[in-house]
């Protein structure tokens, strides 16, 4: 039975690695693009970023951390913990989540609208790029959720992580997607 466990295991690892591949690709060609299209006249230069996703940024970090001391403590066998740093862990998402929002109304109080006479190609570039990456995030709190109420129902021991591994690499690839878009956007302003 340990042989089919390690089999299982290796192929839903390689499923979200692939994935994981997939989304990098999608975002790899929007960059591209955005990086190409910041050399366009049109190119907005007096657009000021919003001071929000700075915020963002450190939450989705301190998420990462979270999640991070959630496996020291299931390791440890400290199921206690492990509930809490999860729960930080959601909490931490909803929070990035809202300072997005929150972030896009400071690009709106600018006059910049993601289409239309008040938009412009680099307010656009930014909507779709972070709108992409919060319908992932959203996936990525799905699967937090399900990881949480398992842990809940003590379904994760010692050594019995699977899915508390995938959710954890699948969270931290969400959050290094997300420091890769903000060096992008930041660094060609």
């Amino acid at each position: 039975m340990k042989g089919n466990d390690t089999i299982n295991s290796k192929s839903k690892k390689m499923m979200l690695w692939a994935g994981m591949i997939s989304m990098t690709m999608t975002f790899a060609g929007l960059t591209s693009a955005y990086i190409v299209s910041s050399q366009r006249p049109d190119w907005n230069i007096k657009f000021s970023f919003p001071s929000l996703f700075y915020w963002s940024t450190l939450v989705i970090i301190l998420s990462s951390f979270t999640f991070w001391i959630s496996k020291k403590m299931l390791r440890k066998g400290d199921l206690q913990k492990v509930n809490l740093m999860l729960f930080s862990t959601l909490i931490l998402a909803v929070i990035f989540i809202i300072l997005q929002f929150n972030g896009f109304r400071q690009i709106i109080n600018q006059g910049y609208y993601f289409t239309g006479p008040e938009s412009s190609i680099s307010t656009s570039f930014i909507y779709v790029l972070v709108m992409l990456h919060l319908a992932h995030l959203i996936s990525g709190i799905i699967v937090l959720i399900v990881v949480l109420f398992n842990s809940f129902n003590k379904k994760y021991t010692i050594h019995k992580t699977l899915g508390f591994d995938l959710a954890e690499m699948f969270w931290h690839f969400l959050g290094f997607l997300w420091l890769f878009l903000f060096s992008i956007l930041i660094f060609n302003y």
